[in-house]
């Protein structure tokens, strides 16, 4: 009698083979030789930057007010004119000013005709005391009148120095008139182009409190700079005159070069975070620049060209025992990156060869060779390719291979 196998049988024959070739197939691989990630040493620049966003803005910019409170009656200048320093561009009704001016002249005119009256009496006075003198000593009056026409001199004498002191306030009074008469006439006081205008004719300005702004004046447009906020753990790189570059919305195809100006002390906290104000200068021969526009600027730190360099994922790599116990030197423990001296490894045909180099100036990407047995060309290791993750992705990786 003939034995046919049932048919469950063979669904846990076929179940077995399904787990067990996938596990045959992880062994074999485990045991190869380890992969690793690779990318050649280079000769090139090593630019490192900091990176801010900031505001376009004249380099001085001057608020014009107004001192006393009243109607505009007149405006002579608008958005984008040039102006020169004392040229008049706009004015306050001046009469009521004028009619303090008047009244100020009035009380001086009147306070100089009384030191005349007073000037007179003293005079009459003094000569009645120098006649009563004489007469007491010819015996002829008492001492009595002598004495009385003595103190009704000087009382006159005294009089004349309060007159003389009413002209000179009433020469301040007049002359605070004619102050606030002058305020009624805005003026600008530099050279320079009106970029904003915030009155009109009709419109009542009163500066009871404070001083309203009725121009903005951009002394000079053909210098700008750009108001930056660098966080302060890239502030301590930066400098006064360290080149700059920056682009803006209107141009973006263009990249103005720029230079570090001061780098201000004062700290800017919103919400936690501190950022200092670095201006970055810049020349406007052409006028394209604008107040206000946004400006993504890259400052230059530090620059070395023509340098041998590696990728900073280099000097992290560390190899060490392969897990699955073959004795292969594999997997990338991520180490902190070393300050100066630190040893890199180079494949060569599927070994690891160590070379201790002293690193320089690197960009966030690459580091500089300062020293080190390393040349452009060579094979330096950066990572591991695992072997599992492989064999997943069809058992047969590429050895070497570059990014």
């Amino acid at each position: 009698m003939t034995f046919r196998p049932h048919k469950r049988f063979w669904r846990i024959a076929l179940l077995v083979l399904i787990v067990a070739l996938p596990l045959y197939y992880y062994t074999r691989s485990g045991s190869s030789a380890a992969k690793y990630i690779t990318t050649q040493v280079s000769r090139g620049p090593i630019v490192r930057s900091v990176i801010a966003t900031g505001t376009v803005n004249p380099v001085v910019t001057v608020q014009v007010g107004s001192y006393v409170s009243g109607p505009i009656t007149a405006i002579y200048a608008d958005f984008n004119a040039p102006v020169k320093a004392g040229q008049l561009i706009a004015k306050i009704d001046p009469r009521p000013f004028q009619v303090k001016v008047d009244e100020s002249a009035a009380a001086l005119a009147n306070a100089r005709a009384l030191l005349g009256k007073d000037q007179a009496d003293m005079a009459y006075k003094r000569i009645t005391y120098e006649r009563n003198q004489r007469l007491f000593e010819a015996e002829a009056v008492s001492s009595d009148v002598v004495d009385n026409a003595r103190s009704v001199y000087l009382q006159a004498r005294a009089q004349v120095a309060v007159d003389r002191a009413n002209i000179q306030q009433q020469q301040a009074n007049l002359h605070d008139a004619q102050v606030s008469l002058n305020y009624s006439n805005i003026v600008s006081p530099v050279d320079g182009t009106i970029v904003s205008r915030n009155v009109d004719v009709g419109q009542t300005v009163a500066s009871s409190f404070q001083t309203p702004t009725l121009f903005l004046i951009a002394k000079d447009l053909t210098k700008m700079q750009v108001d930056t906020n660098v966080s302060e753990s890239d502030i301590g790189n930066i400098k006064s005159g360290q080149p700059a570059a920056f682009t803006v919305d209107a141009f973006p195809s263009r990249e103005f070069q720029a230079e570090v100006g001061p780098v201000r002390q004062a700290p800017i906290t919103v919400q936690n975070v501190v950022t200092y104000d670095v201006v970055v200068e810049v020349a406007n021969p052409e006028m394209l620049l604008k107040p206000g526009m946004t400006a993504n600027v890259t400052i230059v730190t530090a620059k070395r060209d023509d340098v041998v360099r590696i990728p900073l994922q280099a000097l992290r790599f560390r190899p060490h025992e392969h897990r699955h116990g073959s004795g292969a030197q594999e997997s990338a423990a991520a180490q902190p990156r070393p300050s100066n001296r630190a040893k890199v490894w180079l494949d060569e045909d599927g070994k690891l060869k160590p070379v201790t180099i002293t690193s320089g100036l690197d960009d966030g990407n690459n580091v500089e060779v300062l020293s080190g047995d390393l040349k452009p060309g060579d094979t330096v290791v950066t990572d591991v390719m695992h072997t599992a993750s492989a064999a997943a992705g069809g058992g047969s990786p590429l050895r070497g291979t570059h990014f």
